[in-house]
């Protein structure tokens, strides 16, 4: 079963589709922005990726969640599922192609900590990296039940890294 996206070489379009899309988003936020993150495969360069270009927008709280729903989707947003308590999620697809995906967090949330973390070994440590896209290839290469799966296999070696990343420190 196919991902949202296939999995591509690196495209130095990326920070700039981030840096256009990040200022498209911020108002919706209004007043509650602490700030906006470039995360995910994306954020990584040299990395292949899904070109979905992950946001973490960093709120103080969430507030009129309706009115940020409806002002997502007057920008090609849908809501999707919660991620987890106070994880908001929100797609973006174009022409039926995923090209976005925003991950709405307030400050001091782990998952922040989590994906800048996870976001700053791979920039920094090529093998890690190397590693990693190696495991995204397989991973679509041999998915049977789609995006679910994909996540729930690459899971494992994310938190490896973290834990091992926590234990050196």
């Amino acid at each position: 079963m196919p991902l949202t996206s296939q999995i591509s070489v690196y495209d130095p379009r990326w920070p700039d589709l981030f840096l256009s899309e990040q200022q498209r988003i911020r108002s919706v936020f209004a007043n509650a922005l602490v700030t906006i993150h470039h995360v995910g495969s994306t954020a990584v360069p040299g990395l292949a990726a899904k070109p979905e270009i992950d946001l973490l927008v960093e709120v103080s709280e969430h507030r009129d969640v309706g009115d940020v729903t409806e002002r997502m989707k007057s920008l090609g947003y849908v809501r999707g599922t919660d991620i987890s308590q106070d994880h908001h999620f929100y797609r973006r697809d174009v022409n039926g192609v995923r090209t976005h995906k925003v991950h709405v967090c307030r400050s001091g949330h782990w998952q922040i900590a989590r994906m800048l973390r996870f976001r700053d070994l791979l920039r920094q440590d090529p093998d890690l990296s190397a590693r990693y896209q190696a495991l995204k290839l397989h991973l679509e290469a041999t998915n049977q039940h789609g995006i679910g799966e994909y996540l729930a296999s690459k899971a494992p070696f994310i938190d490896a890294v973290l834990a091992h990343k926590r234990e050196r420190d």
